[in-house]
């Protein structure tokens, strides 16, 4: 058996790391868009502002950069908490599949949510944490049940 060189790394072993926002506003309500035309669940209800980390961004930046470019809205880093990193998997088996997603709070933001990219979201809404439309991101919706409660652990996965 052909063993690799010490540091090297499988070149068919990628991860792709996103943030999301999550905004919050009493009584314990989300805000939600409705995805259309992004090829990923679309017709889902999913996080308002969430994105890939660009090249050469922090998890920070690729937040608030993703709060402003969705919803319109700025953001403090120091306003964001963190609430999870999940590791995740859709199973497809493709490289590219293997995620690892930072899920982040925010109950306090400069302008007004609004709807910045409607073609690639339908709609936007607030939605009480025990009343969550249908359909949701399944791995979202997770951290979204977590969230009514005592909120997940630290670190999470999903479809392994």
């Amino acid at each position: 058996m052909r063993r690799p060189t010490v540091g090297a790394v499988s070149p068919r072993y990628q991860l792709v790391p996103a943030a999301y926002v999550v905004l919050r506003r009493e009584p314990n309500e989300i805000l939600l868009q409705l995805r259309q035309n992004t090829g990923f669940r679309d017709g889902f209800w999913a996080t308002a502002a969430a994105g890939h980390v660009e090249k050469g961004e922090s998890v920070l930046e690729a937040a608030v950069r993703e709060a402003r470019e969705e919803l319109g809205v700025e953001i403090a880093p120091a306003d964001l908490r963190p609430v999870t990193a999940m590791h995740r998997t859709e199973a497809t088996g493709d490289p590219i599949d293997e995620r690892v997603d930072f899920f982040f709070t925010c109950h306090r933001w400069a302008g007004t949510p609004r709807l910045v990219e409607s073609a690639k979201a339908a709609d936007l809404a607030w939605f009480p944490l025990d009343a969550l439309p249908d359909p949701v991101v399944p791995h979202e919706r997770a951290v979204f049940e977590a969230l009514r409660g005592d909120g997940p652990a630290a670190i999470t996965t999903h479809g392994f």
